[in-house]
């Protein structure tokens, strides 16, 4: 149980940037910076920042059969939360393009359609 822990930890080691971390490496002289809109994405990343902090630890769910895949999917929807959060706050703070790494559609999460011959 201890080395599936740890190679799901590996796993997960390559986390989206908080959104609050990419907030702070936005500049605060843009003319985007002070607006309404601006604030809200802050405040809104800001929030989750919080909650992703307090919520409890997904340690007991590894005792059960399903436990390992209730921690990935559980990871994987925080990852797709941040960078999700990290976007808008560029999109409302920041004239600059959109940066690479938060380009692409990252907001469906629902599963795939089925392509049939």
């Amino acid at each position: 149980m201890a080395i599936a822990m740890s190679a799901l930890a590996a796993a997960m080691a390559g986390c989206a940037t908080s959104p609050v971390d990419y907030e702070a490496s936005l500049s605060q002289q843009d003319q985007k910076w002070a607006t309404p809109q601006c604030q809200q994405a802050r405040a809104a990343a800001s929030d989750y920042a919080v909650r992703e902090k307090t919520h409890p630890g997904w340690e007991f769910a590894a005792l059960g059969p399903y436990g390992l895949g209730i921690i990935a999917a559980t990871k994987e929807h925080e990852q797709k939360q941040r960078k999700l959060l990290a976007r808008e706050v560029h999109l409302q703070c920041s004239s600059l393009p959109l940066p690479k790494e938060l380009q692409g559609d990252i907001g469906s999460d629902g599963p795939k359609p089925a392509k049939y011959p």
